[in-house]
């Protein structure tokens, strides 16, 4: 595999990134739960300015504009319609009433409006990828490129909302699995592009055409050949003041509510449904100040993964920091929270409380490998309560799959986890496993029962693990410092 050839000066800017400029105390139970204390503070500050979009009182609907909810009939048109008289009309609100709507294409939205969905109001999407076209900026499963319009999509926008107690359907099962066997050669060309950074504008997908200056001519680097990685289905990027509420979401083509570059980001009382896997739940990506509350999350991948950029793509880019994700169900066949694996452009200040975790492959799971670089530090998770997993509750990995052969170890540091209740862990409690030139350290496990596990925990390469009232099949565990 080709390794990445990156400047000495580049690398000190990288390592002058992940390092806290202030002195570290020596991590003892006594200093983590000063440490950890402190942190929690930040909460209320953080609250402070995740503030939800105010829109202006006017209500267009889209039933006015020719939409007839027929199952059948492409509704497009009367949605984008309504969306566009609202918007000249200082914003408000755009009404779906209750009714079946085909949608043949994807819904821009536009800033200062709130897509409302009444209850009984269902919207699916077309699974034709033509009608997903031209190709827009997306940041695909980590690296920005053109491509297939995400099926709702917003791009630079400010005060935008999508609420109410319908429901949004990608209908995209099919689709799903069916490109997802063709995509692998699609991956792998988009993450070379990444690794040698290539200027965005040539990084053309989709149906290989991008038009950006509107000549009708391709802009020299698109291939004119389909290309086959999936759209996700609500995708913003670049946006601000953003409230999701209430409404349920299911079947994704791919990640299925993915803010990006975004901030001021409230997430409330979503139910998402998936299909198959990568159909990621609710995964904000290089955001801030971001609110995740009251979500049930039943996909077959990540329930909640908080991310930031892949590799060489995400170093210059801005990463994730102050989110909140409490009072959460999820319920997801892989992992229920989880930072990464596209993390390079780091991530801190997270903050996870009173949340459900039950029937996973992981709890907890925080994960890379040797391409990404970039820092997690300053995590903080409380109140958790969880039914069951089957590989481990508790888990870092710098082995995560997609490897292309280079060696930036990311720096994982400053954990602190309190108050855990886990049922059953059919394997490993914990597996905390760093790398020799990269220990993962200053993690603090505090007040953690796990009432069965059917396995040992695994620590590899790791320093300042402190362990306090940690019970394991009803016996105090003990862990020898390596």
């Amino acid at each position: 595999m080709l390794k990445s050839s990156v400047t000495f000066a580049t690398l000190i800017i990288l390592l002058s990134c992940s390092t806290s400029s202030e002195p570290q105390k020596s991590f003892t139970a006594e200093t983590a739960k000063q440490l950890e204390a402190e942190g929690w503070k930040q909460v209320p500050q953080i609250l402070g300015r995740i503030k939800a979009p105010e829109f202006a009182n006017n209500t267009f609907n889209i039933r006015d504009f020719g939409a007839l909810g027929d199952s059948s009939t492409n509704d497009l048109p009367a949605v984008l319609k309504a969306l566009s008289a609202c918007s000249a009309a200082g914003g408000g609100k755009v009404i779906i009433p209750s009714g079946q709507y085909f949608i043949k294409g994807p819904i821009h939205l536009q800033s200062n409006i709130n897509l409302n969905l009444e209850e009984g109001a269902r919207i699916f999407f077309s699974q034709d990828p033509r009608d997903y076209l031209p190709a827009v900026k997306v940041r695909w499963e980590g690296t920005v490129c053109y491509n297939y319009s995400p099926l709702i999509y917003g791009y630079q926008l400010k005060n935008i909302a999508i609420t109410g107690k319908g429901t949004i359907d990608g209908a995209a099962r099919e689709w799903s699995m069916k490109w997802r066997k063709l995509q692998k050669p699609e991956k792998d060309r988009l993450r070379q592009m990444g690794n040698d950074t290539i200027p965005e504008i040539q990084r053309v997908f989709a149906n290989g055409f991008l038009d950006l200056d509107g000549d009708g001519q391709d802009d020299g680097y698109g291939d004119g050949k389909e290309h086959y990685l999936r759209p996700t289905l609500i995708e913003l990027y670049e946006c601000e003041n953003i409230l999701l509420e209430d409404f349920s979401i299911r079947e994704s083509p791919f990640w299925t509510v993915h803010p990006v570059f975004s901030r001021n980001i409230t997430i409330r009382n979503l139910t998402v449904f998936g299909a198959v896997l990568n159909d990621d739940g609710i995964d904000p990506d290089s955001c801030e100040d971001v609110l995740i509350e009251g979500c049930e999350i039943q996909t077959m991948d990540d329930a909640i993964s908080i991310k930031a950029g892949r590799d060489q793509d995400a170093w210059n880019r801005p990463g994730s920091k102050n989110i909140i994700v409490r009072n959460n169900r999820l319920l997801s066949g892989v992992n229920a929270l989880c930072i990464g694996s596209e993390m390079s452009g780091g991530v801190r200040n997270i903050f996870a409380e009173n949340n459900y975790i039950a029937n996973g492959k992981h709890a907890l799971n925080f994960k890379c490998n040797l391409d990404r670089g970039g820092q997690v530090e300053n995590v903080y998770l409380r109140n958790t309560e969880i039914k069951s997993c089957r590989e481990a509750m508790f888990i870092f990995r710098m082995d995560y799959h997609g490897y292309r052969g280079n060696h930036f170890p990311t720096k994982f540091n400053d954990f602190f986890v309190s108050g855990i209740r886990c049922g059953q862990v059919e394997e490993k409690p914990f597996k905390i496993v760093g790398v020799p030139d990269q220990y993962i350290t200053r993690i603090f496990l505090n007040d953690i029962k796990i009432d069965k596990a059917g396995g040992k925990s695994q620590f590899e390469h790791t320093s300042d693990l402190v362990f306090t009232d940690v019970i394991i099949n009803g016996i105090p565990f003990q862990h020898a410092a390596n």
